[in-house]
């Protein structure tokens, strides 16, 4: 099988006359047909060299392999974590890990945080204007409470694979989340838990 490639998708979207963020439609049928999709994380990773970064900028969505420093007091863990980086911290950063949220609630938090965009031409520039405060000050982003954590540098292993504006509503859904000690059908109830309070 060929590795995946988002411009598979893109392509046939285009095609579709679905231009990628733009419409509440477009944005459902990305995620639609990124989730019937069958990639892994490995192939996502080998899908497109060039986007591979050795550094993160804030607002901007990235996958990669992490191995936690405490991964043995976890109650579990996700191997191949998609964020979107929120600011340094010393020795790593916080990410919000949108796997964390059962699919229907990761497009509900998406459909919040387009609010946040920098620019609406979802180009190579396009970022979210992400801050803790900004998260946590409006219930309309309330689902991001269970998807924040905190990355250590030295136990990221691998480049980060930058996901570009018009490849967010794919990567949303894309099967690509590995979670260690407990099936993502747990985590996702502990998550609505959170977000429950």
């Amino acid at each position: 099988m060929p590795a995946f490639t988002f411009d598979q998708i893109l392509a046939k979207g285009v095609r579709a006359g679905k231009i990628p963020a733009r419409t509440q439609d477009a944005r459902d049928w990305y995620r639609n047909t990124a989730k019937k999709a069958t990639v892994t994380d490995s192939q996502l990773m080998r899908s497109d060299r060039d986007k591979l970064r050795n550094a993160t900028a804030v607002g901007k969505m990235y996958a990669f392999f992490y191995d936690p420093k405490h991964k043995e007091t976890l109650p579990y863990y996700d191997r191949f974590p998609l964020i979107f980086k929120v600011k340094n911290v010393p020795g790593g950063f916080l990410g919000i890990n949108l796997h964390y949220l059962p699919p229907q609630l990761r497009a509900r938090l998406m459909d919040a945080l387009y609010d946040l965009t920098t620019n609406e031409r979802y180009d190579e520039n396009t970022r979210l204007r992400l801050s803790y405060d900004i998260l946590n000050g409006a219930s309309k982003y309330k689902w991001f409470k269970p998807t924040l954590k905190m990355y250590l540098t030295k136990h990221v292993r691998s480049r980060f694979l930058l996901i570009d504006a018009v490849e967010w509503d794919m990567a949303l859904f894309l099967p690509t989340e590995r979670f260690e000690k407990a099936s993502k059908s747990a985590v996702w109830a502990d998550s609505r838990k959170i977000i429950r309070g």
